[in-house]
């Protein structure tokens, strides 16, 4: 016993070791580095976009910023959406259960749910940002983000000469002898019926006015003079950039953006903007949603001319806010619909004529497809 408590005395006493013990235990359950933990925002604001290449341009251009500049206060998440929603929207609002805050919708929707009575919230628009975007960009329930446009695309191996290349209008598209060719043209009176006015000697700034006097039998009249020439009547975007890669066609009316995929994946096509017909799309907040007022805030943080800039390096589609173009480089300035010389050669979509004409022209070019 003498031996061991002086053991004790001279070495480790129990009461030592035990105490040490607890020490280790309590160094091993807590991390020498903590890692921190993501703060979580006291709003989730979630946005409808229209998905594909919009993901990374808009994650770019506006979610990425604006997150970062309201860190734990809101976060927006992009959620993509189905074409022209606005069944959604008015089931949200209806009914008061949002999956979205606020949405990316084309013009033609937001008259369709402004008429609809209450379904949109009315927008401020009064930022030094937002005051920025001209008024063809915005209303009272929708404020503009990107432009895109209605162009011909031809494949510049076909026309390796300048002067013959179906650059000149939709004239050349319909000039069977002087420009030959394989053509595909839309499957939709959308776009197609301007075209056929335009191809005819009708001024781009006319052709709404010549179909609301006239009727279309013009359309018709020059629609059938191509009618027999059209290798393929195309329905979707990606299918045009998919026959101008491989060469199934020559010419083809389609929008910017999916010519310059093709342009993008190294095909030899040329964008013509000369009589093109262009139209925006813009955000919108749901009325009476929960996160109304960071919907506002992030609404008009895209209004600003470097968040333009920036979503504008992703996506082929032209920015609003014209001081956007201060920080983009000319090389892809020049293949965006809104920078000047673009703009300038084109024709605004009317889109209270087609709000107004769809039905009964879809029927009436449905039958002629027939006939």
């Amino acid at each position: 016993m003498a031996k061991n408590r002086k053991a004790t005395k001279t070495g480790t006493s129990r009461r030592d070791i035990l105490k040490g013990s607890a020490l280790a235990a309590a160094a091993f359950a807590v991390p020498t580095v903590l890692t921190p933990r993501r703060t979580r925002a006291a709003v989730t604001l979630t946005v409808r976009d229209p998905g594909g290449p919009y993901v990374k341009a808009f994650g770019e251009g506006f979610y990425k910023p604006f997150n970062k500049l309201h860190a734990g206060e809101i976060e927006v998440i992009g959620v993509a959406g189905k074409h022209e929603p606005t069944s959604q929207v008015k089931a949200m609002v209806d009914t008061g259960s949002y999956t979205w805050d606020a949405a990316i919708l084309s013009i033609s929707a937001v008259n369709l749910l402004v008429a609809a009575g209450g379904m949109l919230e009315k927008l401020d628009l009064s930022s030094p940002d937002q005051t920025e975007i001209p008024d063809q960009f915005k209303s009272d329930y929708m404020q503009g983000n990107d432009v895109y446009a209605t162009i011909c695309a031809y494949r510049s191996d076909v026309y390796k000469d300048k002067a013959g290349a179906p650059s000149h209008g939709w004239k050349d598209v319909w000039d069977l002898e002087g420009i030959k060719g394989r053509r595909a043209i839309r499957k939709h009176p959308f776009d197609t019926f301007e075209e056929a006015l335009m191809a005819q000697g009708v001024a781009p700034t006319d052709v709404y006015e010549d179909m609301r006097k006239n009727g279309y039998d013009p359309v018709f009249a020059s629609l059938d003079k191509i009618k027999a020439a059209i290798d393929i009547w195309w329905t979707g975007g990606a299918q045009t950039s998919q026959l101008l890669t491989t060469g199934e066609v020559d010419i083809c009316p389609t929008w910017n953006g999916r010519a310059q995929a093709a342009i993008d994946g190294g095909a030899p096509v040329t964008i013509s903007w000369t009589q093109g017909l262009y139209s925006y799309e813009g955000w919108s907040i749901l009325k009476g949603g929960p996160n109304v007022d960071a919907a506002r805030k992030f609404v008009a943080f895209c209004a600003n001319a470097k968040n333009q800039a920036e979503f504008a390096k992703y996506l082929g589609y032209g920015p609003v806010n014209p001081n956007a173009y201060k920080h983009i480089e000319a090389k892809r300035a020049a293949i965006l619909p809104t920078s000047p010389a673009n703009l300038d050669v084109m024709t605004p979509i009317d889109s209270a004529f087609w709000g107004q004409e769809k039905d009964q022209a879809t029927e009436l070019f449905n039958g002629w497809l027939l006939g």
